[in-house]
């Protein structure tokens, strides 16, 4: 018995050996697991889930057939903690390009801000807004750029969250139309949330327009300073000229006069 049991726990381990080598032997690559990004699938173009709380998840979703640029986006609210589960549709014109969550007015209601970039070229970033609360979407509307802001606009915005806040920063463009340029300068905005109604503040001092001036002006004190200098010089030196001239004359004919006189006490 004793040498059918040694047997056994031989075989055992000798397979546990093979088996062993045979993992080893297998690519490292092959066990790796690539996690892959969900595909979205016709006629959805886009998905983006939002976990505003625990229980409270906002997934943003746009679709549509025939069209990559008009559709319709969607905001399924799931509120498991109450079972209840509310849809907010709307047109949609462009593609989204983020979506955006925050509470601009610390009233404990969620704002989700879907950004869009279409083919318009005025403004360029169509924004959705909502706010939620009780379940249901109010919707807000998003400020265009006044005259001032869009000064230089064309596009490229950079929309991101910081200190619960909206901002927004865009490159600034010297000319117009075609032979419009990068300045190289930035503009900066921050939104705000008072009354449901969005305020905006420029944080950037801007444009070149301004820098240009600036420049223009140095530029133009110099050469009026150099020009000035030698004229005020010329005149003070003629004027002392005539001041000297006109001394030596006086002196001269005082000589003169005082001259005669002793000539004459002489004679007397």
């Amino acid at each position: 018995m004793k040498k059918i049991f040694g047997f056994y726990i031989f075989m055992l381990i000798g397979c546990a050996f093979i088996t062993g080598c045979s993992n080893d032997d297998k690519p490292t690559g092959a066990a790796t697991t690539i996690e892959k990004k969900p595909v979205v699938m016709d006629p959805f173009r886009y998905h983006k889930l939002i976990e505003v709380s625990p229980g409270q998840d906002y997934d943003i979703l746009s679709w549509g057939r025939g069209s990559a640029t008009v559709g319709a986006f969607e905001i399924l609210h799931s509120d498991s903690a109450a079972a209840k589960y509310t849809t907010t549709t709307g047109d949609l014109d462009g593609s989204i390009v983020d979506v955006y969550n925050s509470d601009m007015d610390l009233d404990g209601n969620p704002e989700i801000i879907i950004q869009a970039k279409g083919k318009d070229t005025i403004n360029y970033t169509t924004m959705y807004a909502f706010e939620f609360s009780n379940g249901k979407a109010q919707k807000l509307d998003f400020p265009k750029l006044n005259q001032k802001q869009r000064q230089g606009y064309r596009g490229s915005d950079n929309f991101y969250i910081k200190d619960g806040t909206l901002m927004r920063e865009f490159p600034i463009y010297s000319g117009s139309g075609k032979d419009a340029k990068p300045s190289g300068q930035k503009r900066l905005l921050q939104y705000g949330l008072r009354d449901n109604s969005f305020t905006v503040k420029q944080l950037s001092t801007d444009s070149t327009s301004t820098k240009g001036a600036q420049t223009a002006v140095k530029d133009a004190v110099k050469p009026a300073e150099t020009s000035t200098k030698p004229k005020q010089s010329s005149k003070e030196t003629k004027k002392k000229n005539t001041e000297i001239k006109h001394k030596k004359k006086h002196k001269k004919h005082h000589h003169t006069s005082d001259s005669d006189g002793s000539g004459g006490d002489g004679e007397q």
